[in-house]
């Protein structure tokens, strides 16, 4: 063996050992994360980095946070820092194929799995059907988050204004 196919194997192992980290993924065999590897890539970001950019067309992929955190800006306001291994952005242009809603940028050094959807339909049929449901079932799970925060936020919103009314 060459030391380049030894060092293409260590890398492919360390990067295999970072996908475990995200929680969604830790239970998987390497033999599947080698097979999800094939589809997605890993990527590292300095400080201020533009990750996705808002408005511009939508692709197909997904990304999840290994280290590191990301401020999603809209209209240039900050909506959220995500900052846990295993937090997920870009997957409302996946959901529904429309331009991007929000732009996303590193705060310090940041690491992301970036899965390629449509690629997930190029493995055999078990892993296409496992890796889709892992996929989709984060998104589900990210979505009533999401609505439960935006449901609060409403709900204190409106007796903030019913109290200034009242004033």
């Amino acid at each position: 063996m060459t030391n380049e196919d030894q060092d293409f194997l260590k890398e492919n192992t360390d990067t295999v050992q970072q996908m475990r980290t995200i929680p969604a993924l830790e239970s998987f065999s390497e033999s599947d994360l080698r097979q999800l590897l094939a589809v997605s890539r890993i990527e590292d970001y300095t400080d201020g980095d533009l990750i996705l950019s808002e408005d511009n067309a939508s692709d197909d992929q997904v990304f999840y946070l290994i280290s590191g955190k990301v401020k999603v800006m809209k209209g240039g306001r900050e909506l959220i820092v995500l900052r846990r291994t295993g937090d997920v952005f870009g997957e409302i242009g996946v959901i529904t194929g429309v331009a991007r809603s929000a732009s996303v940028f590193s705060a310090g050094r940041t690491t992301c799995l970036i899965v390629k959807v449509s690629h997930i339909d190029h493995l055999d049929e078990t892993s296409r059907l496992t890796f889709k449901y892992l996929i989709y079932r984060s998104f589900a799970e990210i979505m009533a988050n999401r609505l439960k925060k935006t449901t609060a936020d409403l709900m204190a919103a409106r007796q903030e204004i019913e109290h200034l009314r009242t004033k």
